[in-house]
């Protein structure tokens, strides 16, 4: 899940805004609408990775790079990590 940066009092602030701009009645359509698309946008990345996977196993790519480069992209974030929990901990 992507953080979305966004304090408790600024999520009501937000919150505040749409129920006087479309009301209580229409929020509940408004939420369930936006959870559709994004279930709908979901859905079609979800689509479109796997006809790429299709595609590379099909044209018998090697793969074995891209694993490689996956596994040290999670070790640089790992050192990545470690430096910035020391900060948050120093606040």
């Amino acid at each position: 899940m992507i953080p979305l940066f966004i304090s408790t009092p600024e999520l009501l602030f937000v919150l505040f805004v749409a129920v006087l701009l479309f009301g209580t009645n229409k929020i509940p359509e408004i939420a369930r609408t936006l959870g559709k698309g994004m279930r709908q946008l979901r859905d079609a990345t979800a689509e479109i990775k796997e006809e790429i996977n299709k595609s590379v196993e099909k044209s018998g790519i090697d793969t074995s790079l891209i694993d490689e480069v996956k596994q040290e992209v999670e070790k640089a974030k790992e050192g990545l990590e470690d430096p910035l929990g020391s900060i948050k901990r120093n606040r």
